[in-house]
């Protein structure tokens, strides 16, 4: 791989809250395989924030609680080699070896059930993880929570935005363990770019702040005298902080919902198709696979509720599909719109008056947010990239923002599969304002590359079951009982110049103490 091309990807890598590759289904069964049916009370698809803040709730209210992830899990420790380095890809990296070309060149890689997955559509490609914890694995863990007119300008006012400040999203911070980082890090060697980044950015004007990480920067401080091999302090945890301390979804809400006894976790559990019975209850068709993909067991689960988390990408597509091929008759109309990108932007900072240093400490330390205006109100951060082995002056930039451009998930008779649309372009807005900002930064002998002109992306896909057109607040969807979806799916297409991970764990925990109080014992 050349330094160029190991930079481009390195920058979706290092500053993403998600990553992609072309999704794959698990191999087609060419033997026969057992044939499982079970019942159950509640079945949850996706193990990100969504489907653990759903499943830690209903097993605290007392409900069984089954969730179905079609990746694996991935254990961490210190000085562990679970996860793949962003600089030395390996078959880890990739959802069944897909898209290969993220690399900069076609790239051969054997079948896994690795962490990355894409959604290539028409004018946007949509990025998303796979494995227990979801995004949260590979997310760099930027716990933003918006300003309340950035908020309502981009979510619905009846969500009420002070009750969740008051609530839910510190609920959230406690469960996740969000800490800034310590003044020692920041100020060793290591962490050089993200000083270069908020001293450039205050003498433009802007404010600067420390970010919240759902990280124990005790493993960072264990990293730097030497006790760890490093993880954090290299920028190599990308693809997943092999050293641990990291406060993911799988060792918070899904630890303690676990540790209930009423709720069961079930790796390797591809869902291939959803739908409604005939009596009302919500049937699941599943392949139990290896790791390489090789389909163990088909499995038919039966429920009476059926909770989408899979994510914006695979919650619109395995329900765009059903409503298409009359698996669910009768979804709303707004199914699969209303999708939109959160406005994500990355940018490669070559410098050429300092040196970021060739090995850059993170996972992210400052940031740099705009919310003066709530319609194109943005957040620039630095992140920085693993080590390359050469010096390339360069680090990341990322933004996100507010942005009123939206796209669909919508189901090809032609194809036979799911296609997303966005109009390109449609950011341009609040992407010029991120880009003029950026290059205010990077000021005066700094070099701009922009990956969204490579390939126009997004790590933070929102929406396509929108609250308020197809699903109420709390995620029920409209005339479906028993049916709702908690995830990306539900945010309308922009967490208001955040990004997404804090704002749909509160929204979801919000959701939950409304569906505890009410649908526990009727829909539920």
């Amino acid at each position: 791989m050349s330094p160029m091309s190991r930079r481009t990807f390195v920058a979706g890598a290092a500053a993403a809250g998600l990553a992609g590759v072309l999704p794959t289904s698990a191999r087609a069964v060419t033997r026969r395989v057992p044939l499982t049916r079970e019942e159950h009370r509640v079945v949850v698809i996706g193990s990100g924030f969504g489907g653990g803040v759903t499943a830690l709730r209903l097993a605290q209210a007392g409900v069984p609680v089954l969730v179905l992830e079609r990746g694996r899990r991935w254990p961490t420790g210190p000085n562990s080699d679970t996860f793949p380095r962003a600089s030395a890809i390996d078959e880890r990296a990739l959802w069944y070896g897909g898209a290969p070309e993220l690399f900069g060149r076609r790239v051969s890689l054997s079948p896994y059930a690795g962490l990355i997955d894409a959604e290539v559509g028409v004018g946007m490609t949509s990025l998303c993880a796979a494995g227990v914890g979801g995004g949260s694995l590979i997310y760099q863990g930027m716990t933003l929570q918006p300003a309340e007119d950035v908020f309502n300008r981009h979510l619905p006012e009846a969500l009420d935005y002070r009750r969740m400040a008051r609530e839910h999203y510190p609920r959230v911070a406690r469960m996740l363990g969000v800490a800034t980082a310590p003044d020692d890090v920041v100020e060793h060697p290591n962490y050089a770019a993200p000083r270069i980044f908020a001293r450039n950015a205050r003498r433009e004007g802007y404010g600067v702040e420390k970010i919240p990480m759902p990280i124990d920067w005790s493993f960072a401080q264990r990293e730097l005298t030497g006790e760890l091999r490093p993880s954090y302090t290299n920028g190599d945890g990308a693809l997943g902080v092999n050293n641990g301390g990291k406060h993911t979804v799988d060792v918070t809400y899904l630890r303690d919902a676990e540790a209930t006894g009423r709720v069961r976790v079930a790796p390797l559990h591809h869902v291939r198709e959803v739908s409604r019975a005939a009596d009302g209850r919500w049937t699941i068709e599943v392949d139990r696979t290896d790791e390489r993909g090789t389909v163990l067991e088909q499995k038919v689960l039966t429920a009476k509720t059926l909770v989408m988390a899979a994510g914006a990408n695979n919650t619109n597509k395995l329900l765009v599909r059903a409503a298409a091929t009359g698996r669910i008759p009768d979804m709303p109309d707004g199914l699969g719109k209303g999708w939109g990108t959160n406005a994500d932007r990355i940018v490669m900072w070559t410098n050429l008056a300092d040196d970021f240093g060739a090995v850059q400490g993170g996972p992210v330390v400052f940031g740099s947010k705009d919310w003066s205006d709530p319609a194109l109100a943005n957040t620039v951060i630095q992140a920085s990239i693993p080590p390359l082995g050469i010096d390339t002056r360069t680090t990341v930039l990322v933004g996100f923002g507010g942005s009123d451009a939206r796209g669909s998930f919508s189901y090809s008779h032609v194809l036979g599969r799911v296609v997303l649309s966005f109009p390109l372009g449609g950011d341009r807005p609040v992407h010029d304002r991120i880009l003029a900002r950026m290059e205010r930064i990077a000021r005066p002998a700094g070099l701009l590359e922009d990956t969204n002109l490579i390939v126009p992306s997004t790590w933070h896909g929102l929406g396509g079951a929108n609250m308020g057109t197809v699903c109420d607040l709390e995620g029920r969807v409209q005339g479906q009982r028993g049916l709702y979806v908690l995830d990306g799916a539900l945010i309308p297409g922009s967490t208001a110049a955040c990004n997404p991970s804090m704002t749909i764990a509160a929204v979801v925990e919000r959701a939950l103490d409304d569906i505890v109080r009410k649908d526990v014992g009727t829909r539920i």
